[in-house]
């Protein structure tokens, strides 16, 4: 510590750009102090810095370590006690532009792996980012040897080594009880859970915080659908199981229909306590399908729904720079079928109307030799039947599906209710004259393989990528809107992203290998290594990334629009 207070009055009022000076490693009551990266700018990205502490002094335990999904808690966990320390801190900002910041990449509602801290055996890690205090560009000593000496220490130390231990406790207790839903599900062939007692609705469109009030209805499971599961460190739970298949949720306009569906998409990730929908799960694979007007489209087989396009334009390897609401939703499925996805989540709120239903009426009309689209309804229970693939569809105006359902649940005031027998009955009764269309078969589901240098980020010397938020990516000339991917839900997943993207063009078996089986490397990769591995810090501050899934990672390859596919 002493060290680096004379290096910092030493370059007191000096250029900022002096401040490299300090890079390096320090002793600090105990703990070292990585100065990994320095920033060359006030306003510029902040400087990484990595407090280190030995395992034995925070108190790691084994049993923090394994399974995989009790470290992912613990590291969870203990970067949450740090921003909370952070934020306890006295309101500390001196000089220019992120001069006085001391941040760390803070959790959601969401428990993901992330490398905001890194819990090992014999060390634990805190990553910050850290705002080098200025006056114009001139160095600040005296602000800056109580920044680094004083502030980040204190704060590492207040979030570790304070962190309460039983709390720590239920928070890992918890990831045991998500996983052994999670097991449960796979055993007994179904493919979501919502426990009984769950708050499904949200504060607001923007927050993924609970709804509190008298007003909020918590989830009840019809009894015909109701199970039991056994879990660890508590008794059992019970709650409404979806099987494998066909599942419609109907219902009037505002009776919690999608707010069910939002919660089940959100299942594919594990909650804090207290969030409402910690015992919420879903099949880790399921992705959300919508309609995307104007996305690129490269060399993707759309023909199990469409077909014989006017100018004999294929479908078979369909390729559009402006691809409308029923080719772009066809195009989503297709390409989560091809990475893996074994459930689909479907609102006809953000579908294309022709894609969902044409109704008998249309039939007669249009012949359906001078209608290319074979609509979902008639593909629904073929992709189940013939992939495995399961769909759970919100309906609001279209009984056609009530055929092909194997659970129909009503959303009645939020309070849901099975109404299976009643659509089949109605089904039954009443023909209304439409024929199925589309043949008897769903089709192939076909792997594609990405050109490696279509993934080239670099413009003149230097790479050029990076996240923009949540939702875009600056890759190279393009940038890619991943607004409509509405799984994500951390800025963190965006920037891991762009570095998985990065690591696939770097790749020298890309050129022969899948999209999928690239992404399944790449991801084995990071089960063995960590999420570290793709960084381009490498044994040094590793980012603020968190783990997207395969599917979010594929939906940006397949929105680049300098992407191209072998033919």
């Amino acid at each position: 510590m002493e060290r680096l207070k004379q290096i910092l009055e030493r370059l007191n009022g000096k250029s900022y750009k002096a401040y490299k000076d300090i890079q390096g490693t320090y002793e600090i009551e105990g703990m070292k102090l990585h100065i990994d990266y320095v920033q060359g700018d006030p306003f510029a990205s902040p400087s990484r810095i990595r407090a280190e502490f030995p395992a034995k002094r925070v108190g790691v335990q084994e049993d923090w370590l394994k399974p995989a999904w009790r470290r992912t808690a613990a590291e969870d966990y203990l970067a949450r006690c740090v921003a909370g320390a952070i934020g306890k801190q006295e309101s500390w900002s001196r000089g220019t532009g992120k001069s006085g910041l001391i941040a760390i990449d803070r959790p959601g509602q969401e428990v993901l792996p992330r490398t905001a801290v890194r819990v090992d055996r014999d060390k634990v890690e805190v990553r910050l980012s850290v705002g080098l205090p200025a006056a114009g560009r001139s160095i600040l000593a005296r602000e800056a040897v109580h920044l680094l000496c004083e502030l980040v220490p204190a704060a590492a130390r207040e979030g570790l080594l304070n962190a309460d231990r039983s709390k720590l406790q239920q928070h890992l207790q918890l990831a045991d009880q998500q996983s052994a839903i999670r097991a449960f599900l796979k055993e007994h062939g179904y493919i979501a859970f919502v426990a009984n007692g769950s708050i499904l609705p949200r504060e607001s469109g923007v927050s993924s915080r609970p709804l509190k009030g008298s007003g909020v209805v918590p989830f009840e499971s019809p009894p015909s659908l109701e199970v039991e599961i056994e879990l660890p460190h508590r008794g059992p739970v019970r709650g409404m199981a979806l099987r494998k298949g066909v599942s419609l949720i109907v219902g009037g306009g505002y009776h919690g229909k999608s707010t069910l569906l939002k919660a089940i998409e959100s299942g594919v990730y594990n909650h804090v306590a207290g969030d409402g929908r910690e015992y919420v799960i879903t099949d880790e694979t399921a992705f959300k399908i919508r309609a995307e007007d104007g996305r690129r489209v490269e060399k993707v087989n759309i023909s199990p729904f469409i077909s014989n396009l006017p100018f004999g334009k294929d479908t078979a390897r369909f390729s559009t720079e402006d691809a409308s609401g029923s080719t772009s939703q066809a195009a989503n499925i297709m390409e989560a079928l091809e990475i893996g996805s074994k459930v689909l989540l479907m609102d006809e709120d953000t579908s294309a109307t022709n894609f969902m239903i044409r109704d008998a009426r249309m039939q007669r009309l249009v012949a359906k030799s001078k209608e290319p689209i074979t609509p979902f309804v008639d593909k629904v229970r073929q992709l189940y039947n013939e992939h495995g693939v399961s769909t759970i569809l919100v309906l609001g105006g279209s009984g056609d599906y009530f055929q092909a359902a194997d659970t129909v649940i009503m959303m009645d005031e939020y309070r849901a209710l099975e109404v299976t027998e009643e659509a089949r009955r109605i089904a039954g009764e009443s023909d209304n004259g439409r024929r199925s269309e589309g043949g008897d078969r769903f089709g192939a589901i076909t792997a594609r393989i990405v050109k490696p240098e279509s993934l080239d980020a670099s413009r003149g010397h230097k790479d050029k990528a990076d996240a923009k938020g949540l939702s875009h990516i600056l890759y190279g000339p393009h940038t890619i809107d991943l607004s409509l991917v509405e799984q994500l839900v951390d800025p963190s997943q965006t920037r891991a992203i762009v570095r998985l993207m990065q690591a696939y063009a770097k790749e020298k078996q890309s050129a022969s290998v899948s999209l999928s089986g690239m992404l399944d490397k790449l991801y084995a990769r990071i089960e063995e290594q960590g999420l570290e591995c793709i960084s381009p810090y490498t044994g040094k501050h590793p980012g603020d990334l968190a783990l997207p899934r395969k599917l979010e990672t594929a939906a940006a390859i397949n929105r680049l629009r300098g992407l191209r596919v072998q033919s």
